[in-house]
């Protein structure tokens, strides 16, 4: 059987959850046929942060504006705390995790734009290290923390990384976020969607907000990988075991 490459996007919350990582960990340390890596947010944690040295949060189009002065402290939350918690579960389950920034993963970023300070977008920069630690044995573990050609840093939407990082590998991608699936006016799982039903579901208000960009990146994902991308939630880690499988669980997102 040949070898699978899997792009794993968890957000932020998971590292709210005592030991939500770990279950996530456990389940990819029973797949020997597929490679993983993971690429995570880890916003609460940063609005705390942000928070206690007395900065106030603003969001602009459901992303995080980021004014230099905010960045060490975003920074140190996403690259370091976060990172690290990660590495610390996915040791826990076995593994041989390697905490990473986007820069090492192959994706430069840049601004996105002035109103929202040092919030980056991704450009590939075609000099990743991670195929290199798939062949050690290694797990990748990539915060969503970018730099551009001069070094400044940036914080990129996590979801934004994970495509970018997705692409370079040509993996499948999934997004393990805090529900099973998008859902409908009615508050019913959609099992697939593509773009006419995305953007029908947008301009009706159902789709809003942190699940608009989520949804809008992995139909951008999707449409550059051609192949479907999945979204499904952390708080069951039966879900990831079935997606590794080929089930159909979750909303697939295809072009």
């Amino acid at each position: 059987m040949s070898t699978k490459t899997w792009v794993i996007k968890l957000g932020g919350a998971v590292l709210n959850t005592e030991n939500a990582a770990k279950a996530l960990f456990d389940v990819l340390s029973t797949e020997q046929n597929n490679q993983f890596v993971i690429v995570h947010g880890g916003g609460s944690l940063v609005d705390t942060w942000l928070k206690q040295a007395g900065f106030a949060s603003a969001k602009h189009q459901g992303l995080r504006i980021s004014p230099s002065e905010q960045m060490p402290y975003i920074v140190g939350a996403l690259a370091g705390c976060a990172n690290k918690q990660l590495v610390a579960q996915a040791i826990n389950a076995g593994h041989k995790p390697v905490g990473l920034s986007l820069y090492e993963a192959g994706v430069s970023a840049s601004q996105k734009l002035k109103a929202l300070g040092q919030v980056g977008k991704c450009t590939s920069n075609d000099d990743s290290i991670v195929n290199d630690l798939l062949n050690l044995g290694r797990l990748p573990i990539v915060s969503s923390i970018g730099f551009d050609e001069q070094g400044n840093w940036y914080n990129v939407n996590a979801d934004e990384a994970a495509a970018a990082i997705a692409s370079n590998l040509n993996a499948e991608l999934i997004f393990m976020t805090d529900v099973e699936a998008v859902l409908d006016a009615n508050k019913q799982p959609l099992h697939q969607l593509d773009t006419k039903h995305i953007d029908t579901l947008i301009d009706e208000g159902v789709i809003l907000g942190g699940m608009e960009v989520k949804v809008k990146t992995s139909l951008h994902a999707a449409q550059h990988l051609r192949r479907g991308v999945y979204i499904s939630s952390w708080q069951k880690p039966e879900n990831l075991t079935a997606l590794l499988q080929g089930e159909h669980v979750g909303t697939k997102i295809t072009p």
